[in-house]
């Protein structure tokens, strides 16, 4: 009885171990998978609600936006699902790679690009419309992960940090100067700080660094505060000083760059603690410039009201909140790092957009992600997060 006990202990053994390997390779994030959906499915009723209107009068087919990131949604989801089978250690070996196409996607724009709402940061292949600074957000996340990755502890010491720094620098310049897309600039700058942070316990630099911007965005204000001439908003710094006097002061610039803002204030403010339900919002009825682009959470606050937008910010919260368990239970850093780069991203983008929005910040032509009308957005949104479920498929159930 004794032999036969301890066969049937083993077999069991073995067996539950069995169990478990099939267990993990089986292993499918139903949260991560759950808010994405969402996040996409609310995206596109809102892309519906919010264009609408405008799609009918321009091009007589109310469905028109809908219609395109629909295609774009289904292409990322079925990119999505691609990056994520491929083992992640192999975009370890992409890193200059990634690198040098961000580059050249950018400067693809200086004789292959096309002009749309006044900016010329489009460019078509094969037929389809797609930002080279969506690739450079993308191509900055593999670089940045292999690269801190790569140097390892040198990376802690500030001759390492600047370093890093240093390579980021071009991507940055050049979104700002060749497409002049000072957002997507800021969003790349500001994904590099935060995969530092992480990786470096040395906090003091960042707020030496927090500081010293604060003080210098407080002296560019103000001279542009002091040369300000008229209610046509002119003065030093362009029209991206034109919109930080707007943002001071919206309602002196009513009917220039502070319209925008101010019809976002007002469909903000009409909403109230509900809303006045979905496809009902007045300011969309062209008052509000392509409402169903970077301004569409005004929208959502005026059709939902306070509650939909306290909604919509918590579904991020938990979206960023799985990433940063994923990150935290990665196998090494370089997973570790791609996913913060890409929690990062979303993150930042999000405030961002809600800052623009309720003018907290000047107007900077920042999307809602997976919310906002932009195929190309939405597509490489989603291979992003098929890098982290590529990490993820590495993880063992209990790490999570």
């Amino acid at each position: 009885m004794n032999e036969v006990d301890g066969n049937t202990k083993v077999r069991n053994r073995f067996a539950r171990r069995k169990a478990d390997a099939r267990k993990r390779e089986k292993f499918f994030d139903y949260n991560l998978i759950l808010y994405i959906g969402f996040l996409l499915l609310f995206g596109l009723v809102m892309v519906y609600s919010s264009s609408s209107y405008d799609a009918y009068l321009t091009f007589e087919d109310a469905s028109f936006y809908l219609r395109k990131q629909i295609y774009a949604t289904i292409a990322g989801i079925v990119f999505m699902v691609i990056l994520a089978l491929i083992p992640y250690h192999f975009y370890e070996k992409l890193g200059w790679i990634a690198y040098a196409a961000s580059i050249v996607f950018i400067m693809l724009i200086i004789p292959y690009g096309y002009e749309a709402n006044g900016a010329k940061r489009w460019i078509r292949i094969m037929g389809v419309s797609m930002q080279p600074a969506e690739v450079a957000k993308v191509g900055m996340i593999i670089f940045l992960a292999c690269q801190i990755t790569r140097m390892g502890k040198a990376v802690m010491t500030w001759k390492g940090f600047a370093f890093v720094l240093m390579l980021v620098a071009p991507i940055s310049v050049l979104l700002w100067s060749v497409t002049s897309n000072a957002s997507s600039a800021i969003i790349v700058a500001a994904i590099a700080v935060v995969m530092l942070f992480v990786s470096t316990p040395d906090y003091k630099r960042y707020i030496y660094a927090g500081i010293a911007v604060a003080v210098l965005a407080v002296i560019i204000v103000a001279i542009i505060v002091a040369n300000a001439s008229g209610s046509d908003a002119s003065g030093v710094g362009g029209y991206r000083g034109a919109r930080i006097l707007a943002w001071l002061d919206p309602e002196a610039y009513a009917s220039g760059k502070g319209f925008q803002t101010l019809q976002a204030l007002y469909a903000i403010g009409s909403g109230g603690m509900f809303g006045k339900g979905i496809g009902e919002s007045m300011q969309k009825l062209g008052f509000i410039p392509e409402a169903q682009n970077d301004m569409i959470f005004s929208v959502i606050c005026e059709e939902l009201g306070f509650f939909g937008a306290l909604v919509l910010i918590l579904l991020f919260i938990m979206l960023i909140w799985r990433l940063k368990l994923i990150a935290d239970s990665a196998h090494d850093l370089f997973g570790a790092l791609l996913v913060v780069g890409v929690m990062g991203h979303i993150a930042i983008q999000v405030i961002l957009n809600i800052a623009v929005v309720t003018n907290t910040i000047p107007n900077t032509g920042i999307s809602l992600p997976f919310i906002s009308y932009g195929g190309s957005a939405t597509f490489f949104l989603l291979g992003e997060l098929g890098l982290c479920m590529s990490v993820e498929r590495g993880i063992r159930v209990r790490d999570l």
